[in-house]
């Protein structure tokens, strides 16, 4: 087998178990928004809206923690496993304190939605959402180091193990605390907050046992010492980790401010928009998984100091999720009514729903390179151009131009939440093309980040 039918093979290996992982995550959030739903057009819009404030922060903590996969990776392919443990702890104690962060900016949603013109009852049951799902801030940072540690050594099972811990934690919770069972009162869409609150401390719990018990872990042995906080080293790595942090933060909040924005227009709007946005997460999950693997393909290959193959991983990855996005996106046309009934009845929601999903199968192709660009730039250490190209493309291009569209007659007549996703196919456009052009002068040039530091070496 030549190395780019070997490469294809492995990153498929790698990317299957993050794929089935990813899926029953954003499952979750599927499963969240039909229970919601089922109760009404404004529980559904609670959870978005909810999510839209709590999502970005808690992502943006999780942008911090990806630095490290790749470094884990780097060890792993150095045959350097006993360098994994401490960096960890380090990676451990950022999270907390980034968990508790988050924590903090979610006992102040009160002041920020009170400054919105939100229905009375939606105001109540997105507030209700958040007091739930704070309290499961610190455990899903923790599981995240976790995952990074098994993810690095190219051992990506466990994620997907856990995920259905996950997912089979979800659906019971979501049953008693929205619908009110076994002498839980019915909290409609805001039990959807205390359900994923539990289900972050399941999937923790379940993880630790998992990497204690299981012999794939015995060499890493993650909690065999303990290690004290090393102030250098977390601020070398929060320097490594806010590039991505904050283009993640860029992207997520471009969505999440969105749903905030075309709150004003109904829950109509809202409940539409959140149907396309959330299937276009499900979606996502395939070139997502592929740069994860990729990422972490690329790391191993660079502390084998051998650049060539790396080179050769990037290549098969972008083609690979390329294909799969044509392939998704003829699927969102043809089935994209039927899709959006999954979510609710209400015939006014499923026909806009099912004209913005037409705009989310465009979307799909350049979001795939995208992110599969991105995710081997975090290979090969260089995470600061991500901060500036999701800064311009997502912010400069895509809310720019959606604003315009959606809310202005300056181009066009005010189109709404379509306005909003012409911005974002803009933008999504403008991310892949930069971030191609910065991963091929890297391979070009030879250049990726030192481990912890911020210096070039050149091969």
């Amino acid at each position: 087998m030549n190395h780019s039918g070997f490469q294809a093979k492995r990153l498929i290996q790698l990317a299957l178990p993050v794929l089935i992982a990813q899926v029953t995550q954003t499952m979750m959030g599927f499963i969240d928004t039909v229970m919601a739903g089922r109760v009404s057009a404004v529980d559904m819009a609670a959870v978005a809206v909810g999510t839209s404030l709590w999502l970005p922060a808690i992502l943006f903590v999780q942008g911090l923690l990806m630095a490290f996969t790749p470094l884990f990776a780097h060890y792993n392919g150095a045959n350097n496993q006993k360098a994994i443990q401490p960096l960890a702890f380090q990676a451990a104690y950022l999270a907390l304190i980034g968990g508790i962060g988050v924590m903090a900016f979610l006992a102040l949603a009160p002041f920020v939605l009170g400054h919105m013109n939100l229905e009375p009852e939606l105001y109540r049951l997105t507030i209700g959402y958040i007091d739930g799902i704070l309290w499961g801030a610190p455990a899903f940072v923790l599981y995240q180091v976790l995952r990074g540690c098994s993810e690095g050594i190219s051992y990506t099972l466990p994620t997907m193990v856990i995920g259905f811990v996950g997912l089979a934690v979800n659906i019971p919770a979501n049953y008693i605390f929205i619908y009110g069972h076994f002498g839980v009162p019915a909290m409609g869409g805001a039990g959807c907050g205390v359900a994923t609150a539990l289900v972050f401390w399941a999937m923790l719990i379940a993880m630790t046992l998992y990497m204690q018990l299981h012999r794939k872990f015995a060499a890493l042995a993650p909690f065999s010492q303990f290690h004290r906080p090393d102030f250098k080293t977390m601020k070398r790595m929060t320097r490594l980790g806010m590039p991505i942090a904050m283009a993640l933060f860029f992207e997520v909040s471009l969505f999440a401010i969105i749903a905030l924005l075309l709150a004003p227009l109904g829950a109509t709007v809202v409940a539409s928009h959140q149907i396309a946005l959330n299937f276009s997460a499900i979606v996502f999950m395939l070139p997502l998984s592929i740069g994860i693997a990729v990422s972490i393909r690329i790391g191993y290959y660079l502390g084998r100091d051998r650049a060539d193959i790396s080179a050769i991983v990037a290549k098969v990855g972008l083609w690979l999720a390329l294909s799969l996005a044509l392939s998704t996106a003829i699927l969102t046309v043809l089935f994209r009514f039927q899709i959006a009934e999954l979510y609710n009845s209400d015939p006014e929601v499923v026909v806009l729903a099912g004209s913005l999903m037409l705009m989310e199968a465009l979307y799909q192709l350049s979001d795939s390179v995208q992110v599969v660009a991105a995710g081997a730039l975090r290979g090969y250490k260089d995470t600061r151009s991500a901060f500036y190209i999701t800064l311009f493309s997502y912010w400069g291009i895509g809310m720019t131009l959606g604003y315009t569209l959606a809310y202005t007659d300056y181009i066009v007549p005010a189109m709404g939440a379509h306005g909003f996703w012409t911005g974002l196919i803009a933008g999504l456009t403008s991310a892949a093309l930069l971030f191609f052009i910065r991963l091929h002068y890297i391979q070009k040039h030879g250049v990726h980040l030192s481990l912890i530091g911020g210096d070039n070496i050149h091969h």
